[in-house]
């Protein structure tokens, strides 16, 4: 049995907190609103995952510390934007050598990094050392992760001990993990197709069909491989559960708060009426700042990204980037 701190009570890391309780491990579940975890605590229910039901087992807390000491594992599942202010609490309260999981996927606009690289920023600044990281990501949604129906997910780091450590603690009859050691790669994926799902949702609403919504997916994995393979990463990630697993579900999954928003988006609301309806964190319009810098850094052509940068940010019109996209000069596919 595991000790875990689970730190955020969104629906993912909800879902995740139910799941390994039920596997027999001992979870405390953080937030910082203290409103929700009363609530929580007694209701034993999340309003955005109706028929789950948190098991007595797990406690709910407030008080950060009681989440981050004494842990085995210390989970991060805040929204990305939250990532690097958790980061800094946690770091004064985490022993060395302690075991930390990031969930969150996004990347921090300005200084580039992927969220494990946030994290570590915050610990190495608080003087903790040996801290073994882990990325857990891949195509799973929260609201199936709570019906425990059959879902796969990577578990990467370059510490092999902490990856399959993860592995072991996540395993179950529902949940299936591999492990990987390309996490740029798989935390790559896992902010860059949050976009492409925006592009599909867009298509969508426009009524476009599933012609477009293929295309898009295809190139859209194109586009995020060629950024990748510029960065160093591993070909086989983007062809794997975190990459082309976690585009496909994210593009075309009713679950997908990215595919709903752009989907509105693409119907002609604005975006931030898209991200009140949504009512959750739309990670894929997080990501575009990132997405666009780390383009000019490495020389990548992403036009797709752009594409939706372009509607989110200057409030293009999506019918006018799509005949710009499909007019762009001819080309082999490889390239």
């Amino acid at each position: 049995m595991a000790k875990i701190g689970v730190l955020g009570a969104g629906t993912w890391g909800s879902a995740l907190a139910r799941m390994l309780s039920n596997s027999g491990h001992e979870v405390t579940v953080w937030s910082a609103l203290e409103s929700e975890i009363t609530e929580f605590s007694q209701t034993r229910r999340h309003p955005k995952l109706p028929g789950m039901e948190f098991p007595e087992a797990i406690c709910f807390t407030a008080d950060l510390a009681q989440a981050a000491q004494g842990k085995d594992i210390v989970l991060f599942a805040v929204p990305s934007v939250f990532v690097r202010s958790t980061a800094a609490a946690a770091a004064v309260l985490v022993p060395d050598g302690q075991l930390i999981v990031d969930v969150a996927k996004g990347m921090e606009s300005g200084t580039l990094m992927t969220l494990s690289e946030v994290i570590m920023d915050e610990m190495n600044k608080a003087g903790r050392k040996a801290i073994r990281m882990v990325a857990l990501s891949g195509p799973t949604h929260a609201e199936e992760v709570a019906q425990d129906l059959p879902t796969t997910i990577v578990s990467a780091s370059s510490d092999a001990e902490a990856a399959a450590y993860v592995q072991d603690v996540c395993m179950n009859t529902c949940m299936r993990v591999y492990t990987n050691d390309d996490v740029r790669g798989v935390e790559l994926c896992g902010a860059m197709k949050n976009i492409i799902a925006l592009a599909s949702g867009i298509s969508a609403g426009l009524g476009y069909g599933d012609n477009t919504k293929a295309a898009l997916i295809t190139r859209g994995m194109a586009e995020i491989t060629r950024l990748g393979l510029a960065m160093g990463c591993h070909p086989s990630t983007f062809y794997g559960l975190a990459g082309i697993g976690d585009l496909i579900v994210t593009a075309t999954s009713l679950h997908s708060r990215n595919n709903k928003a752009g989907y509105l988006i693409g119907q002609g609301r604005s975006v931030q009426e898209a991200i009140d309806e949504v009512g959750m964190v739309v990670e894929g319009i997080n990501a575009l700042p990132a997405a666009r810098e780390l383009a000019q850094q490495y020389h990548v052509d992403m036009p797709i990204s752009e594409g939706v940068r372009q509607i989110v940010e200057e409030g293009a019109d999506p019918k006018e980037v799509v005949r710009v996209l499909m007019e762009r000069p001819r080309r082999a596919e490889t390239a």
